[in-house]
C-alpha cells in the first residue's frame, strides 16, 4: 500500500512538472537578455537577468532602448489589447452563462412540445468540430456588417454553446424537486423558482462553467483573427501574433513575445486564484462530490 502511494505521488509530481515546465520556460525566456538568449539555452535559470523585455512590451522604453536591449523594434499597445480581451471575455462569460443556464433549466424542468428533439440537437452539436462552423459564421458576420466590431467577435458564442447547455441541464436534473415545489406553493412562478431557488443552488456548476468558458474565450485565436483585425477590436492573442510578424530582424523577437505571453497569462491565473476557493466552497455547499 505504501509503495503504491509513493508511485502514485511520483506519477502525479511528474505530471505536474510536465504541465508547469512550459510556463516556467516562458517566464525564464522573458527574463533573459535578448543578446544572450541562445547562448544560455541550456541553463534552467536566466544567466543574464533583465526586465527590459517587459518594459518594452508595456511601452515603457523608447525604440532606441528596446533595440539596444536586443529587441526587434516592433510595437505592442498592450493596455489596449488587454482591455479588448477583458471586454470580450467578460461579455461572453456573463451573457453565455446566464442564457445557457436558462436554456438548461428549461430543458430539465419545463414540459413543452419538441423538448426531446431540441435536446437531441444540442447533443448532436457536441459532435460537430468548431472548424466546420467557422466559415458560415464568418460569412454571416460579414454580411451583417459586423467585421472588426465586438458584436461580431461575440456573436457566434454569445447566447449558447452546446456543451454549456448540456452541462447545466444535467446538473439541474439532479436538483431536488421538493425545494422547487415548496417555492411554487409559496407563490413563486417559473422565473422566480429559477432565479431564487435553482441558481443559488447551482453556484458550483455555474462558477465551473464560467471559468471554463472564460479561459476558452481568453485564449481564443482563430475566430478573433478573422473578425477583429483592426486595432479597436484586436484581442491580446491576435496582437501577440502580429507583434511576432512585425519583427524587422531576421529572427523573431522571442524574448519580447514571451514577455507579452507571460503578461497575458497573469489575468487567467488571478481569476483561478480568486475563484478557485469560492468554487470549492460552492461545491461543498451544494453537496457535489
Amino acid at each position: 500500500m505504501r509503495a503504491g502511494r509513493i508511485v502514485a505521488w511520483a506519477v502525479l509530481g511528474l505530471a505536474v512538472l510536465v504541465t508547469v515546465f512550459p510556463f516556467y520556460w516562458m517566464v525564464r525566456t522573458a527574463l533573459t537578455d535578448a543578446h544572450h538568449l541562445f547562448s544560455d539555452n541550456f541553463s534552467l535559470w536566466p544567466q543574464h537577468f533583465t526586465w527590459a523585455n517587459f518594459k518594452r512590451v508595456l511601452g515603457l522604453s523608447t525604440l532606441a532602448e528596446a533595440q539596444a536591449a536586443g529587441g526587434s523594434g516592433a510595437s505592442l499597445d498592450f493596455v489596449l489589447y488587454l482591455r479588448n480581451s477583458v471586454v470580450y471575455t467578460a461579455v461572453v462569460v456573463a451573457v453565455q452563462t446566464l442564457s445557457c443556464a436558462m436554456a438548461g433549466y428549461a430543458l430539465a424542468r419545463l414540459r413543452f412540445r419538441g423538448r426531446e428533439v431540441l435536446f437531441s440537437s444540442f447533443v448532436a452539436a457536441l459532435m460537430v468540430p468548431p472548424i466546420f462552423t467557422l466559415l458560415p459564421n464568418f460569412a454571416l458576420v460579414r454580411n451583417l456588417g459586423l467585421l472588426n466590431t465586438f458584436a461580431g467577435l461575440v456573436a457566434p458564442i454569445l447566447l449558447m454553446t452546446p456543451f454549456t447547455v448540456f452541462f447545466l441541464r444535467q446538473f439541474f436534473l439532479s436538483l431536488p424537486r421538493e425545494v422547487e415545489e415548496a417555492a411554487v406553493i409559496d407563490g413563486a412562478g417559473v422565473w422566480g423558482v429559477f432565479w431564487r431557488v435553482a441558481l443559488p443552488m447551482s453556484k458550483g456548476p455555474l462558477i465551473t462553467i464560467a471559468l471554463i468558458n472564460g479561459v476558452y474565450a481568453w485564449k481564443d485565436y482563430l475566430w478573433p483573427l478573422l473578425v477583429g483585425q483592426e486595432e479597436g477590436s484586436r484581442v491580446l492573442t491576435v496582437a501577440l501574433g502580429v507583434f511576432l510578424q512585425q519583427s524587422p530582424n531576421a529572427r523573431p523577437d522571442w524574448t519580447g513575445l514571451m514577455a507579452g505571453s507571460t503578461l497575458s497569462v497573469i489575468p487567467v491565473l488571478l481569476l483561478l486564484l480568486v475563484f478557485g476557493k469560492r468554487l470549492a466552497n460552492s461545491l461543498n455547499f451544494t453537496g457535489i462530490k
